[in-house]
């Protein structure tokens, strides 16, 4: 396997296991998900991936805000896409206190940023395990 085959199974591994982390957190919560919501949960960790690489000298608070974040816009997208554009009603925070459009409301941000340190843990094992096959893969190979 070369590089670049390493790197891109480490990317779909980040993803599909946001992907099934998401769908069975959201399962566990409210009984049931929605499709749409294994692509939110790839995107996420992928993305929870990246901004660990690149916020690695900041404080691990400042990343789990960071990640928060991308998580919060990464559900505000997805939610003005499936439910405000399509239509599909896979969820509601309208009823909730400062939420915007109905798609994120800020009680979510606090469990996302919780959310980030077995995501950030997932990310590294995940990184971990991409070097030693990369350390470990003859200098031919590449």
């Amino acid at each position: 396997m070369t590089n670049r085959g390493v790197v891109l199974l480490e990317k779909l591994t980040l993803f599909a296991l946001g992907a099934s982390v998401y769908c069975t957190l959201e399962i566990l919560w409210r009984g049931y998900t929605h499709w749409s919501m294994a692509i939110a949960g790839g995107v996420s960790l992928c993305a929870l991936g990246k901004c660990r690489d690149r916020l690695q000298r900041r404080s691990f608070l400042t990343r789990c805000i960071a990640g928060a974040g991308i998580i919060t816009a990464v559900e505000f997208l997805t939610g003005c896409i499936v439910n405000l554009w399509l239509g599909w009603s896979v969820w509601d925070y309208s009823r909730h206190a400062w939420n915007l459009l109905g798609q994120i409301c800020p009680q979510f941000f606090f469990l996302w940023l919780l959310l980030c340190i077995p995501a950030y843990a997932i990310c590294r094992a995940v990184r971990d395990v991409r070097d030693r096959i990369l350390y470990e893969m003859p200098s031919d190979a590449v």
